[in-house]
Order: structure tokens, then sequence, then C-alpha cells
């Protein structure tokens, strides 16, 4: 029998301002459970996520938590004014039974140190130390509300580990797509005020959201009633864009192939070709090119070679130089050494990190007209801005609304547009999934894949990368870059890692301080880590529970039938038992490693 809830919702319905947001919601949690709550900017996810966890009361409906269960939300903006410093805002969440030196573990995890001012905090610290106090309790229920927001890649890979860890029952909103695959067991679907729920993770949810779409609109048409077609189009048009994306998607691994040929052979083509073949085909070269910033290296002695048509990925930790990197290769920053040559015939359209600012007073037809006309030029065709406009998943009735009353996936999508309405040969996107919900990455990824140009861009997400890009340049630290054919996946399997964090230099920062002069430790000896430390003292533990899980999966697999009656559990359960007696088996390693070192440090 199955155990009961320990938080349900049931018909919660809420207005604001006389509207309407949730209109009937339901949501159930069971004990260590995974699930990831979707939909549209504007649905109502982040408020049924604050209703869930107690912060809003809903007009209607009932919530309910068991007795006993503790529940943790992280909010988007959190707030940790009150707190003079991060450790002291972490250590506050610890109940009195919690381990208190999982509070350090998780910030020195997540780059900080807990000595850092909460009012100095950038909104990535903030979001790092937030999610530092929602863990350390090792809650019941975890409520995360775009929890990979402002991380970078190694941040987010870690906290998937970490998610997966921990026996906590999870609610997810997330626009990172292999975030929500690799951690959701079950989808929740808020649409039009309504939930659906789907008993399968995330990676499965595009499809059944088309089933559904399609079915309703099949009854409307049964029913003889007139669709409203442009509302209709925000719901129902997604469904004919995933089919194109299946040939897009065709394309691109085509266009992956055709590039790993050419970087077969680019070592046996003579300089004088290359340059004889640069009229409209070569877009960028860089020839040695090296860049400091004090004593810390971004780039060195890099030469790459970017043509017509290339979809370029830039990847790394946060700090790696991805910024300086692509403001060298597009002309906007010289290099300490070597050269950059920019192809002829050159039309660059820029989309930054802080995304140029829009005018609030404007309607959306004339920032994307520039004020003149109702049309705008796509590739060299013209196209009527309400069209345009509907590309982009706004309804013709908001062409005159003011940029001021937008939501923030709204402006998000609008200065998408705006960027790329302009005439370009050479596309430059830093970071431009931040803060795009679902759709309108679908709309990001179809406009890239369809792009005649040459596109070079900079993300943490590795789905959109999976999606987007025909080769990806990777920080190895200390200012070394390497270019690998494929998109993130292939990166990964070609590299056998992903991108890993850039070790801060807490080892420089006293040769440039002043510091009254202490004695040298003896050469070779030091203390362990705060992680060593930690390690030494809970990995007996999670090798007993590792040992505990690998008896369970040998007894299923000891059933002599399991196998004809039953092959994907068989299958599911080797898999897992494999999983296991690798973790037991990195898990005895460290331990004895440390075991060793520590005893070494003692004599």
């Amino acid at each position: 029998m199955a155990p009961p809830p320990l938080l349900t919702l049931q018909d919660i319905a809420l207005t604001f301002g006389g509207t309407p947001l949730i209109e009937s919601a339901d949501l159930s949690v069971s004990p260590g459970e995974r699930a990831c709550l979707v939909g549209r900017n504007g649905s109502g996810k982040s408020t049924l996520l604050k209703i869930a966890a107690g912060l809003i009361e809903a007009d209607r409906g009932k919530r309910f938590v068991q007795p006993g269960a503790t529940v943790r939300y992280l909010a988007q903006e959190p707030d940790l004014t009150a707190y003079p410093t991060t450790l002291a805002y972490v250590e506050a969440g610890l109940g009195p039974g919690d381990d208190p030196y999982r509070a350090r573990y998780l910030l020195e995890q997540l780059g900080l140190t807990g000595a850092e001012r909460t009012t100095d905090l950038s909104g990535g610290e903030a979001r790092r130390a937030a999610l530092a106090q929602v863990l350390a309790p090792a809650p019941d229920i975890l409520l995360l509300d775009e929890p990979t927001n402002h991380l970078d890649l190694p941040a987010i890979e870690w906290l998937e580990g970490e998610l997966k860890s921990l026996r906590s029952a999870l609610v997810l909103i997330s626009h990172d797509r292999r975030f929500l695959e690799n951690l959701s067991q079950a989808t929740i679907w808020l649409d039009r005020g309504r939930t659906r729920r789907m008993e399968r993770g995330f990676g499965h949810f595009e499809e059944w959201r088309d089933q559904v779409l399609e079915q309703e609109e099949a009854e409307h048409h049964k029913l003889g009633r007139k669709l409203v077609a442009e509302a209709d189009w925000l719901r129902y048009g997604v469904t004919a864009r995933r089919k194109r994306n299946v040939r897009r998607l065709g394309n691109l691994h085509a266009m992956r192939q055709q590039y790993r040929e050419r970087q077969r052979a680019v070592g046996t083509v003579s300089m004088t070709m290359a340059e004889a073949e640069q009229s409209g085909t070569l877009v960028v070269e860089a020839e040695g090119i090296s860049k400091s910033y004090g004593e810390r290296p971004i780039v060195a002695n890099l030469s790459l070679r970017v043509l017509r048509g290339d979809r370029l990925g830039i990847v790394g930790p946060n700090g790696a130089g991805k910024t300086t990197l692509i403001n060298m290769l597009t002309g906007v920053l010289e290099p300490d050494a070597g050269r950059v040559r920019l192809g002829s015939n050159l039309q660059m359209v820029t989309l930054d990190q802080r995304r140029a600012s829009l005018d609030p007073g404007a309607t959306v037809a004339e920032t994307l007209t520039g004020g003149r006309g109702d049309s705008v030029t796509i590739g060299g065709q013209t196209k009527h801005v309400i069209g345009y406009m509907k590309d982009f998943l706004f309804s013709p009735e908001q062409a005159r609304t003011p940029v001021g009353v937008l939501s923030g996936g709204e402006r998000n999508r609008l200065m998408l547009a705006r960027a790329l309405a302009q005439p370009s040969n050479l596309l430059v996107l830093d970071e431009p999934t931040n803060d795009l919900d679902l759709e309108t990455l679908d709309l990001l990824e179809e406009m890239i894949q369809d792009y005649s140009g040459t596109v070079i861009l900079v993300s943490h997400d590795r789905d959109f990368l999976d999606r987007t890009v025909s080769s990806v340049l990777v920080s190895e630290g200390e200012g070394r870059w390497i270019e690998y054919a494929g998109g993130y996946t292939d990166m990964v399997a070609q590299r056998g890692r992903g991108v890993q964090a850039r070790i801060v230099e807490k080892e420089a920062k006293p040769k440039n301080a002043e510091k009254p002069a202490v004695a040298a430790p003896p050469q070779g000896k030091r203390k362990l880590s705060f992680n060593e430390q930690h390690d030494l003292k809970t990995l007996p533990k999670r090798m007993e529970e590792l040992e505990a899980k690998i008896a369970k999966v040998q007894e299923i697999l000891a059933d002599p039938d399991l196998y004809s009656r039953d092959p994907a559990r068989f299958q599911k359960a080797m898999d897992a038992l494999t999983q296991l007696q690798a973790d037991l088996h990195a898990a005895e390693e460290r331990w004895l490693d440390l075991e060793m070192l520590r005893e070494e440090l003692e004599g």
C-alpha cells in the first residue's frame, strides 16, 4: 500500500486583480517523489508553489501537510538581508537534530566561504546561499522555484547530483530541460488555470502535451465551435513547431557530421588555400590570441577558425572569461597577443547578458518596426509586424500594448524578436536562455536552426546547446580552450567529463594582501580540508547504505524467473546494481585515501 501524501492541494483557485489566475489546481506530493511543475510564463506556477509552501492563501481549496512533515521553499528572489553573513543565514535554517557541518559543506560546494556579507551579494551568490539553506536540513519536501537561475554548468550538475542523493520529495519549476529530465519522475502541467498530471518525467512531457492539445483541437472542431484563431495558435501552434523541429534536428546532425569531416581535413589544408576561401566563407580567424587580467590568464595562445554557417557554443564556469573571449572574436576587445581577422561583409547582431533596455512607453509593434510602418524585414523578406509577433507568441491585440506592462517572459521574447529582426549574417548570443520559459526556448531554437548565417553563443543550458550548435569551445582552465565537434553531450563523450568549476585563487590572495608575517608551516605539512573531514566522517555510513541497497537489488535478481517474466524490470535492476557497485567502489577508494592521508598527517 502506497504511503499517504505528505502535501496535498485540492481544487485551488486564486484571482489577482479581477482576473482568475488559477481556477482549479490540484497537487499531491508523496514521500521521496520528484515532480516538475511546468507551464507558460504567467500561468501561475510560482504562485501555486507559494500556496503549497503556505506563503499565500488561496481564495478556494484545501491545503494539507502531514503533521510533523518539514517543508522548505526556494524563492526566485531570496531575501538574506536579515542575516549578517551567508553562514549565519544557512545555519538559521537548521533544526535541533541537523548536522551543523552540512551548512559549511554546502556553502563550500556552491563556491561560498560563509563569510560573505549578505548586503553585498550578487544575484547569483544570493541564489547559491538560498540553495544551501533549503538543502542543509534535508527536509521532507523541497519546493524549488527556478533553482538553476544564475548558476553555471558545474553548479547545475553538482545540484543535480545533490538532489538525487536526497530522500526529500521535490517539486521543481525550471526552464532547464536537461535538469528536469534528469530529476523528475512525474509532471504536473498548469495550463489555463488548471492542472493535469502525468506519472512520467519531463522527458515525455512535450509528446504528451502535443497529444492533449491535438485531442482538444479535434474536439473543438467536432463540437462545431468557431476557434478563436489567434488565441488557439498560442496553444496549438506549438504542436506544429515541435514536428518541424524533428526535421531541423536532423539538419543539425548533418551539419555536425560536415563539421567533423571539415575538422579532419583542416590539418591538410594549407594557409594559402584557406585565405583563398575567405570571401564570404571565413567569418572569424583567431591566430595565437592571448589575454590576461593581472596574473590570471583568460585566453592563452588560442587559434580558431569560424566559417559561414557554423554554430559555435562557448562553455565554461563563471569567471572563465567567456564574454571576454566573445568580445575578442568579434573585434570589440583587442587581444594582448596574436591577431583576430574578421571576414568581409559581416553584419553582426549581439544579444548580451544584460539585454539592451526597452522603451517602456513604446508599443510592441513600434519596438519591432522602430516606429517606421507596420512591417519588418526578415532574411530579405518583408513580413507584417502582426505575423512576426505571432512567431514570438504575441497576440494581435498586443501590438498596441506598451512594453512597460508586459510580463518578464514577454519582455524577453520581445528583446529576442527585435534582435533577430535586424539584418545580420553573424548572430552573437551571450546567455540568451536566461529567464526564458520553455515555449520561448522552443522559438529561439527554431530561429537559430533556420538562421542562414553564423552563430556564436554562450550558454549554461546543456539541452539548448545540444539542439543548436555544431561545435563546442570549452574552457580547460589556465586560459586554455579546446574545440569539440557536436553539442554538449558529444563534448562530454569526447572529453570524458563535463565542465568543472573554476578553482578560486585562494592561494594567490596572500601574495598581494598585506598581512602580518607568520611562521610558515613545515614544508609538506597540512591539515585535512573541511570537505576531507566531512567525507571521512560520513563515508562509512554512506558505504553501509550502498551495501544495503546492493543486497536488496541482489535479492530481486535472485529470482530465476525474473528475466522471462519481466525483462524490463530485470534490466532496470541490473543497471541499478552496476551503478550501486560503482558508487560503493568509489566511496571505498575515497575513504581509504583519506584514512591514509589522516594517518600520515597525524604521524
